[in-house]
């Protein structure tokens, strides 16, 4: 018995560590989207982008559509009101509103909406495009848990909810 117990430590050892699993955090899995970067923004859109990123860490307040608070379909209607530009107040309204765009046409200013509901495609999301570059779309939405800000079409949520894309300038 004396000599099977370091045998016996030993393999318990050797079997133990084989069995560990790497824990290691795992990069974010992104997505490619292919768009057509040759178009350049008019300087309409750029400057209501621009107005939209005033905005940016403004906290989400449901119907909101001011620095105190503001709604994903608020931070549209604001950012384009503020240019004498009407929109619609709902997202559901907007996501008629303008032209359909591919989203490999899509360029600053344009609109995205998603569908964020599990097990629903039906649009109630929306975003403004901030920036198209090769293999990724930006853009400015308030999202309820963190407020106004920027997020990527790369970003494996957003690539899965995206439904579709309108332009309105």
């Amino acid at each position: 018995m004396k000599r099977l117990l370091p045998i016996l430590l030993i393999v318990l050892l050797v079997s133990s560590c084989k069995s560990k699993k790497n824990y290691t955090s795992q990069k974010k899995q992104t997505h490619t989207i292919k768009v057509n970067t040759s178009t350049e923004p008019s300087k309409e859109a750029e400057s209501i982008v621009k107005t939209a990123k005033t905005f940016n860490g403004t906290r989400y307040k449901y119907g909101g559509t001011t620095k105190r608070g503001m709604d994903c379909s608020g931070l549209v209607y604001t950012s384009f009101g503020n240019h004498d530009i009407t929109v619609p107040r709902t997202t559901k309204d907007l996501s008629s509103y303008g032209d359909w765009v591919d989203i490999k046409q899509v360029n600053v200013g344009d609109l995205v909406f998603f569908a964020t509901k599990k097990n629903s495609r039906k649009v109630n999301h929306v975003g403004i495009v901030t920036n198209v570059r090769t293999g990724n779309v930006e853009f400015i939405h308030a999202s309820s848990s963190k407020g106004v800000m920027i997020s990527s079409l790369a970003e494996k949520y957003w690539y899965f909810a995206f439904v579709q894309a309108r332009r309105i300038l």
